[in-house]
């Protein structure tokens, strides 16, 4: 588990230097103080039990050895390679048996460890976010352990097969994962408060990871009590459903536009050109929408790159939220998206195109003490009216994208190949 990468704002000119050598500095306000907190915290946990925790050889050289298991997955996971975007790991099973068979102490440490290892050795990211992972994860650690010990006095137990420890040390670990998920998340919210807390809490894919992770803790904690040597055995597993984890998220992320999580244009054209095939097939109809922000070279002049960025995340997060699951919704590059419409005549891929128009005029990106808004021109074409294939649905509207923009922006226009009624908001081509 990992922090989750926070937006950011455009840095006001008095501290504009500060934050290029000090990015947390370009935060929001509240999310520093927090942050701050969450460390601050962190360090003051760890005063208090290096102070009271008790210290032993069989402890140390059990840290030791969980330690070593978890840079060998770093090691793993740096051959295989993670670029910016995926941070998902199995490195809670080297941390959870930490907190749950040594002194709380341990727990707060090691993911200081670990994650100073991933900067280094895997990918160098903005340190802040490394310094909160690691308070965060050493927190829910520390509270994990202090519940375990406190219950089961005797962690030898834990391995001998009796229900009641393992019940409570998967309680313990479940506990882990809900306070580390929620300290993340308030982070997360923090940065950008618009967002939805179910957005930045669990979904299915992440509860499942996590659910992985905390049977992988457990198992490890009952292996490592049995005999430490028996770890040797546990790293190769580990090491594998590692790599395959990363394995998909990589494939993922090569589908995936980097800035608005779209599909990306080739990922995108893959998908297309499949649900147009299927079209082909079931003689079903088919509405396929080029959608270009207007005027969005004037945003990134006036306000900069970064907060231009924070446009094209919000018109992508509004185009998302107002199609079906099933449509396809990518970014065709610089301020272009594109949507495929499965199933929709032109009467209903006007009225989506139209709904899109309007929400995105509707929204309201806020940077310094502004609210940026932006409006949106999209061209439409049909299958069997407008084209049969990709290439000449994608010519289509993008035609009538040029039309639009033509007839003065914020307007929808679909190639008139036979009358269409028309609207206030809505503008046909003339021209097939």
């Amino acid at each position: 588990m990992a922090a989750t990468s926070h937006t950011s704002i455009r840095p006001r000119d008095s501290v504009s230097t500060l934050a290029s050598r000090w990015p947390l500095l370009a935060q929001r306000r509240p999310l520093v103080a927090y942050l701050i907190g969450i460390v601050a915290l962190d360090l003051v946990a760890i005063g208090f039990f290096a102070t009271s925790a008790p210290y032993r050889w069989p402890d140390a050289l059990m840290f030791a050895a969980l330690m070593a298991c978890g840079a060998a997955c770093i090691e793993a996971t740096r051959r295989l390679g993670m670029p910016a975007g995926v941070s998902r790991d199995l490195l809670s099973a080297w941390w959870l048996p930490v907190a749950l068979l040594l002194p709380p102490i341990y727990a707060l440490l090691a993911p200081i460890l670990l994650q100073a290892l991933l900067q280094v050795r895997v990918r160098a990211t903005v340190v802040y976010r490394r310094v909160f992972s690691s308070a965060a994860i050493g927190l829910a650690g520390a509270t994990a352990s202090v519940v375990f010990h406190t219950l089961v006095p005797d962690v030898s137990v834990l391995s001998r097969g009796e229900g009641t420890p393992i019940m409570l040390a998967v309680g313990c670990a479940a506990l882990f994962a809900v306070l580390n998920t929620a300290l993340i998340a308030v982070a997360a919210h923090t940065a950008d408060p618009d967002t939805h807390w179910r957005d930045v809490l669990w979904d299915r894919e992440s509860a499942i990871l996590d659910i992985v992770e905390l049977c992988l803790g457990v198992v490890v904690a009952i292996v490592c009590g049995l005999n430490l040597a028996l770890l040797v055995l546990a790293l190769p597993p580990v090491v594998l459903l590692q790599r395959s984890l990363l394995h998909a998220q990589l494939q993922a992320a090569a589908r995936t536009d980097p800035k608005t999580g779209l599909l990306n244009a080739a990922a995108w054209q893959r998908e297309a050109d499949t649900e147009i095939v299927r079209a082909r097939r079931t003689g079903e109809t088919l509405a396929l929408l080029i959608i270009d922000i207007d005027h969005f070279k004037r945003v990134n002049d006036a306000h900069g790159h970064l907060v231009g960025d924070q446009v094209l995340v919000g018109v992508a997060a509004t185009l998302r939220s107002q199609l079906r699951d099933y449509d396809v919704v990518g970014r065709f590059g610089g301020e272009e998206f594109v949507v495929l419409l499965p199933r929709a005549d032109v009467s209903e891929a006007r009225r989506v195109a139209e709904r899109l128009r309007s929400r995105v005029g509707r929204m309201a990106v806020p940077v310094d003490d502004a609210l940026i808004t932006v409006t949106i021109s999209a061209g439409v074409a049909i299958m069997s009216i407008h084209g049969d294939d990709l290439i000449e649905l994608l010519a289509a509207a993008d035609l009538a994208l040029y039309r639009a923009k033509e007839l003065g922006r914020d307007r929808i226009c679909i190639p008139a190949v036979q009358a269409v009624p028309s609207s206030p908001e809505t503008a046909e081509d003339a021209t097939a």
